[in-house]
């Protein structure tokens, strides 16, 4: 018996790759300019007596959750710096909440980040988090070099063309 043919893949192309396989930033010219959002989260993971030394304020360099949230911020406003084909973006928003969870233990990050633009930024949520997990490192790793970044996850983008996308609720598990 002859097989049946397979059913096209319903997966969008990937719109960084042209037609000989090159990299190319996508042209966003003729996209209308919509309100976006994107939340990204991540985890830093310590031992507990490393992160009592962040939350009385002992650490060494200084002020770990408010440099964190900083650095965020500037990762944010300079993602398309940092990955090459990422569009410069006029971010209209930036949150960066680095809050000390005695469960992890450690810190949670999550950055939300907001545009109105023919793009989104999901990539511009998911740096700040990056680097807030990174500097939250920086800071202690001459107390703790065993720190573990983990979980850096998109949880949500709104706008745009492809809509409204909320990670799945088992994948948004808190630790």
């Amino acid at each position: 018996m002859p097989r049946k043919p397979a059913a096209k893949s319903a997966k969008p192309a990937l719109t960084h790759i042209g037609r000989k396989g090159e990299a190319r930033m996508v042209d966003v010219s003729a996209k209308p300019a919509t309100e976006r959002t994107a939340v990204a989260e991540g985890r830093v993971i310590m031992a507990k007596s490393t992160l009592g030394l962040i939350v009385r304020g002992d650490a060494a360099k200084g002020d770990v959750l408010g440099t964190a949230r900083i650095a965020g911020i500037m990762a944010a406003k300079r993602t398309h710096e940092l990955i090459p084909l990422c569009h410069p973006l006029a971010l209209s928003k930036v949150t960066v909440d680095v809050e000390p969870d005695a469960r992890l233990p450690g810190c949670r990050v999550r950055a939300t980040v907001k545009v109105t633009g023919p793009t989104g930024v999901e990539m511009e949520a998911l740096a700040a988090v990056s680097v807030a997990c990174l500097t939250v490192y920086d800071m202690i790793k001459a107390v703790e070099r065993g720190v573990v970044i983990d979980g850096i996850r998109l949880i949500e983008k709104k706008g745009g063309k492809s809509g409204h996308y909320r990670a799945p609720a088992a994948r948004q598990k808190k630790n």
